[in-house]
């Protein structure tokens, strides 16, 4: 994995398949993604992922930014993936270019409770953001594929 620091060909034998928590935001914030036809471009880049044994987790569309849990095989190139991820969705965002930020924010979930507790925030960030009440009230927010960590 050419993007990989060396040494962390040994963290990913022990946590292979690596777990991702991934973050990224659209260009100065903007409020492009919490809709239909980003929500809808989002699941079917995920289920197309399926079949190359990518698997989408859990995630919440916030208007600014994007939360997600992600695990692919061994030779799943995360950088490749969500730049692939981003333009799925750019042609479903009705705004000027440009629509993201460079980069994007990634953690290497390593046990369950660290999942749970990145579950949580990323599930109360509609709360947090006073968008509803009760976080099962944001209608853009799901899980493709049940993802543990190991």
């Amino acid at each position: 994995m050419p993007d990989r620091p060396p040494r962390l060909h040994l963290v990913f034998q022990k946590y292979d398949p690596p777990l991702y928590f991934v973050t990224f935001d659209t260009y100065q914030r903007r409020k492009l993604l919490a809709n239909t036809r980003v929500h809808s471009r989002l699941i079917e880049f995920a289920k197309l992922g399926e079949q190359r044994g990518i698997a989408f987790g859990r995630y919440v569309i916030m208007p600014g930014h994007i939360h997600f849990f992600v695990r692919g095989g061994i030779d799943f190139v995360l950088t490749q993936w969500t730049r692939m991820l981003k333009r799925k969705l750019s042609k479903a965002i009705l705004a000027p270019l440009p629509h993201w930020q460079k980069g994007f924010f990634d953690h290497l979930v390593r046990h369950s409770e660290s999942y749970s507790e990145k579950w949580e925030y990323v599930r109360q960030n509609p709360v947090r953001a006073a968008l509803v009440s009760d976080p099962e009230e944001w209608p853009w927010q799901g899980e493709i594929a049940r993802l543990e960590a190991l």
